[in-house]
């Protein structure tokens, strides 16, 4: 018996990005008490950037990433999933141990051949239907469902899996995800810092998403910190602390029409803080967000404005700051940017799912535009082996 593990397509909001490419359901069947399973997720993508702002330079993601598992559910509401995380790039041969998009002067030092290769492993409780909690690898990147001035959706063809602590709690009226992510354990006399992620997003609903009219309030932060006490060999020991968060209002006109079934309309306040540390040239900052999407036919289309004032993008794509990525002297005063984007994906069931995305970013104040084409496959499925 083979069983689908793919998503459907559901609107929540214009920083969703193809949550049947990008994202994994992290529900438990509540039926399948005793089942032993076999599970294969992979990723396939073919993604180019061609980027003209100073910003940051452009580059191509040529590969896969494969996440072979096991997983045995003892209980209805307890899971457990053990396997690993292999990430490979068209023609590369090595790849750093920390294989994590990061901000400048923190790098891996150890490297692996062949692949990337990480352990994988969740363990999963729900103790009542509204609320799940998952230690180990977390439903990350694009689940945590954030606008792209906090979180860039390319983390989940690059960026290892998130690893830590997560608490989902799925209501009617009230979504919340809050997580921590351990992105470098040190040990004692270690060169480099302990490093890990807090995000919080949260989503309060007004009315029934089903409703004509669903209005809707994100709340989202980020923060990421460094340090560590006993990495007493490490050059830099100084401890830094970084936060993004935004917050909006977003309203979906469902339409009941075939052709163009919902519209959806989303302004969003973004800020930054330097919490501690003096590594990045700005101490705070702030920005705006306005979206307008739609689904029409079968493409989801959006066009974004984006203005900001000394605002640096921890984890977000780095399009969306006043801050160059390779040269951080290179700052600019209250940028702008429009964004284009239109996407098409298509669920050909057995799970399987593919999809095309591209984006057009006219960086008004460089007087410049960039744009990008990504291409993907995804493959998410599983079979029964046994049930005890």
């Amino acid at each position: 018996m083979v069983t689908a593990g793919l998503l459907s397509f559901a609107v929540t909001s214009s920083a969703q990005r193809d949550s049947i490419l990008f994202e994994e359901n992290h529900t438990i069947d509540t039926t399948a008490i005793g089942e032993l399973r076999v599970n294969i997720d992979n990723l396939n993508f073919f993604k180019n950037n061609e980027y003209e702002s100073q910003i940051t330079k452009g580059y191509t993601l040529p590969g896969f990433w494969v996440k072979p598992s096991v997983s045995y559910q003892p209980l209805r509401n307890l899971k457990v999933d053990v396997g690993a995380y292999m990430i490979h790039y068209w023609g590369a041969t090595k790849y750093p141990n920390f294989n994590y998009s990061d901000m400048p002067e923190w790098h891996g030092e150890q490297y692996q051949k062949g692949f990337h290769i990480l352990p994988f492993f969740r363990v999963q409780i729900d103790p009542t239907k509204r609320l799940s909690l998952i230690l180990g690898t977390l439903y990350g990147h694009n689940n945590h469902n954030l606008i792209a001035p906090l979180y860039n959706y390319e983390m989940g063809l690059s960026g290892d899996p998130e690893t830590g602590f997560q608490i989902i709690w799925d209501a009617p009226r009230l979504k919340l995800d809050s997580w921590i992510n351990w992105e470098s354990f040190i040990y004692r006399n270690d060169t480099h810092q302990e490093s890990f992620s807090f995000g919080t997003s949260l989503k309060l609903l007004a009315n029934s998403s089903k409703a004509p009219l669903h209005l809707y309030f994100p709340l989202q932060s980020i923060f990421q910190h460094r340090g560590g006490e006993i990495n007493t060999e490490a050059e830099e020991r100084s401890v830094k602390t970084w936060m993004n968060a935004a917050a909006g209002m977003g309203l979906i006109i469902n339409t009941r029409n075939d052709i163009v079934p919902w519209i959806n309309l989303e302004a969003c306040g973004v800020y930054y803080k330097q919490v501690a540390g003096d590594l990045l040239p700005f101490d705070k900052g702030h920005g705006y967000l306005a979206t307008a999407s739609m689904r029409l036919w079968k493409f989801d289309v959006s066009g974004e404005y984006w203005w900001c004032k000394d605002f640096i993008s921890i984890l977000g794509n780095p399009l969306y700051g006043a801050m160059g990525i390779e040269d951080n002297t290179y700052l600019l005063d209250k940028p702008k940017m429009l964004n284009c984007h239109i996407g098409y994906s298509q669920d050909l069931g057995k799970g399987f799912a593919w999809g095309i995305h591209a984006d057009v970013f006219d960086h008004i104040k460089e007087n410049a535009v960039s744009w990008a084409l990504g291409v993907y496959m995804r493959i998410n499925f599983n079979f029964l082996l046994k049930k005890f």
